[in-house]
């Protein structure tokens, strides 16, 4: 009969299977976390090129693109006259909702992660703020926020 050994702990075994489990266990994660981001691509040492005899002149026309036409963000005002609204988007007057709806189409197209704020005054009924922010979303624009007055 084997004599239990004063330095092992009661209830677990000390056999290497036991110990060497968890070690497996460690080892294989690392082999599968490395296979899975490595890179198996050739990295390139040379690149083929063709180059031309002819060299360029100072006056060959340089085509560049055309300039991005860039805008921080679009700002629709709705004001009340006291029986219909009136609509701004940034400063320039628009006469009906519909022409809000075709302008939204045409910015969602040169610039559609572009931050669209509506600025209602307080005396705007709900209904044509709710009408301007669905008509923003349904063109594509993903940042909708609103402005609001402070009051002192």
């Amino acid at each position: 009969m084997k004599r239990p050994s004063p330095y092992a702990r009661s209830g677990q075994s000390t056999s290497l299977d036991s110990a060497m489990t968890p070690m497996i266990d460690v080892v294989f994660l690392l082999l599968v976390f490395f296979v899975w981001t490595a890179s198996f691509q050739i990295v390139e040492q040379l690149l083929p090129s063709e180059m031309s005899s002819q060299m360029g002149t100072a006056n060959d026309p340089i085509d560049e693109p055309p300039p991005e036409e860039d805008f921080e963000r679009v700002v629709i005002r709705i004001g009340w006259d006291g029986q219909n609204p009136t609509w701004k988007i940034n400063e320039t007057t628009v006469a009906t909702f519909d022409d809000i709806r075709d302008n939204l189409t045409r910015l969602v197209q040169i610039k559609a992660d572009a931050p669209l704020v509506l600025h209602p005054d307080p005396t705007v009924p709900l209904g044509y703020v709710i009408s301007a922010y669905d008509a923003a979303k349904i063109v594509g624009f993903s940042k909708v926020s609103f402005a609001v007055n402070q009051t002192r």
